[in-house]
């Protein structure tokens, strides 16, 4: 099976969430049509409203847990971008089964038809594969993954991602689906929500709020982050690509900062005269965190030599952009 360039219509699975808005904004001012399929558990319409009015553009409200909805829609398009899944760390360990039927479901019915009807599907999936590296070396495609204790449901995300990816590839070796594999590091940037856990926006809307920065733990941790829209420019190349099929690939920045560090800078571009306080893990959720993820940063010389992408935003673009969205009260999903 041989994929051609450019595929003209183009299905997204959860494609009125934060990554997805920002997608099919993308492929539409690529000249594509799109259909965005989400059911707004953690999507919102407003995401996706200034879309609304452009006639290629079509949201369909239902779930990726629907087969007759997938099977129809990845039958009409050329290419499926599968971003739909359980979110944030937050709603994951408040609810594991809906994130393992989500995530492993939904991705196993999309592969499926995907393969029957000979699409080409790039898989969404997370850093967060790869466990909890206490080093803070880069982490390739090929890293071993490393979790904590079997009981703890903070892996319950990492392991449907990781199925999800053995599921894509199984087709791949099989059927020859031609499938494609991005591993997401920490994408941010406008329209994104702390309402589940993500630092950014948490940090952004208290330090804007007035309200204290929560730091779990020591804030000693590190992360790295990627705008939206360099990590949408990968996904978009990753697909174009032909000879990426059956591949992994890492999407993120190389930028590491500490998240003590990343509350100051937030107070610091804010202006804001908020304090840092310090929340044990066990006490930041109900249900508690037992596990965390300390170092997480991606090497990106494979996606660099496949389709010639790096990151275009520091981190000091990203936090001024995401802080000037955040002004804005109609730019941020509630």
């Amino acid at each position: 099976m041989r994929y051609t360039v450019p595929a003209m219509k183009a299905l997204v699975t959860g494609g009125a969430g934060f990554i997805g808005s920002h997608l099919s904004e993308r492929l539409l001012d690529a000249g594509a049509e799109v259909w965005a399929l989400d059911d707004l558990s953690t999507g919102s319409d407003r995401n996706v409203a200034h879309l609304a009015e452009r006639p290629e553009f079509h949201l369909v409200v239902d779930s990726v847990l629907s087969p007759s909805v997938v099977s129809e829609l990845v039958h009409r398009c050329d290419v499926v971008y599968h971003l739909a899944a359980v979110v944030g760390v937050r709603l994951i360990v408040e609810r594991p089964g809906h994130t393992l039927l989500t995530n492993v479901q939904g991705t196993e019915s999309v592969l499926e038809y995907a393969s029957r009807f000979g699409k080409r599907v790039l898989v969404a999936s997370s850093s967060e594969v790869y466990g909890d590296h206490p080093q803070e070396a880069s982490l390739d495609e090929d890293a071993r993954r490393i979790y904590g204790p079997t009981t703890a449901r903070r892996w319950a995300y990492a392991d449907t991602k990781a199925i999800d990816e053995f599921l894509a590839l199984a087709r791949f070796d099989e059927e020859g689906l031609q499938c494609v594999i991005a591993r997401l590091f920490n994408t941010v940037g406008p329209r994104q929500s702390g309402q589940y856990g993500m630092v950014i926006p948490r940090f952004v809307e208290a330090a804007l709020a007035g309200r204290p920065l929560e730091v779990y733990g020591d804030g000693t941790q590190t992360r790295c982050f990627c705008h939206v829209s360099d990590s949408v420019r990968a996904l978009q190349a990753l697909v174009t690509e032909p000879a990426t099929a059956g591949g992994i690939f890492n999407v993120g920045s190389t930028e590491r900062i500490r998240i003590i560090d990343l509350a100051t800078r937030v107070i610091e571009k804010t202006g804001s005269s908020s304090d840092i306080v310090f929340l044990p893990y066990e006490e930041v959720f109900e249900r508690g965190i037992e596990e965390e993820m300390f170092h997480r940063s991606p090497s990106i010389a494979k996606i660099a030599d496949a389709v010639d992408w790096e990151p275009s935003f520091d981190l000091d673009g990203i936090l001024e952009d995401v802080v000037a969205a955040a002004r804005i009260p109609s730019l941020v999903d509630e």
